[in-house]
């Protein structure tokens, strides 16, 4: 289990294959998922399929983010090539309720950064947030994150946020 970041209060890091039904519960929220893609719960479990095989690849994945203190589980995160644009990388987060407006969100947005531009050529990362989303919208500004135009992506105009290697 490789870890990408960890500091006094959290860990990010691989999710182990037992962890499958943690992964796919956090996804019962509805408040979590609001702003997320609405996706069954058999595509909750093709997610973390594809993350497990994903760690084999390198560098790009979903992982956990967990309590550095007691463990828990407190949302899981991505870093993977930005679709619509070549060149560009993308990094996404969710957090489950009780972590929010901890500046936790802020950290992880920072530690993928930091990831990102530390193990690929890519000189601008990026991350989408439904155009509702106040609390993403804040910490990617927080985080350095610089709000451009709207982006469209399967039919829904999302607010598109770009760092650059400096």
């Amino acid at each position: 289990m490789a870890i990408i970041y960890q500091s006094n209060r959290i860990v990010i890091r691989e999710f182990l294959p037992l962890e499958n039904s943690l992964f796919c519960s956090f996804f019962d929220d509805e408040q979590v998922t609001q702003y997320l893609p609405q996706l069954l719960p058999n595509e909750y479990k093709n997610l973390f399929d594809v993350a497990i095989k994903d760690y084999q690849l390198g560098p790009f994945g979903r992982w956990g983010i967990f309590d550095a203190e007691n463990h828990d589980f407190m949302g899981n995160c991505l870093f993977r090539p930005f679709i619509e644009i070549p060149g560009q990388m993308e990094i996404g987060y969710s957090l489950g309720r009780s972590y929010w407006g901890k500046g936790i969100g802020t950290e992880v947005a920072k530690a993928l950064v930091c990831y990102g531009f530390a193990n690929t050529n890519s000189d601008e990362i990026v991350a989408l947030t439904d155009v509702r989303n106040i609390g993403s919208q804040k910490v990617l500004k927080n985080s350095g994150f610089k709000q451009l135009e709207n982006i469209v992506r399967k039919g829904i105009a999302l607010n598109y946020f770009l760092i650059q290697r400096s």
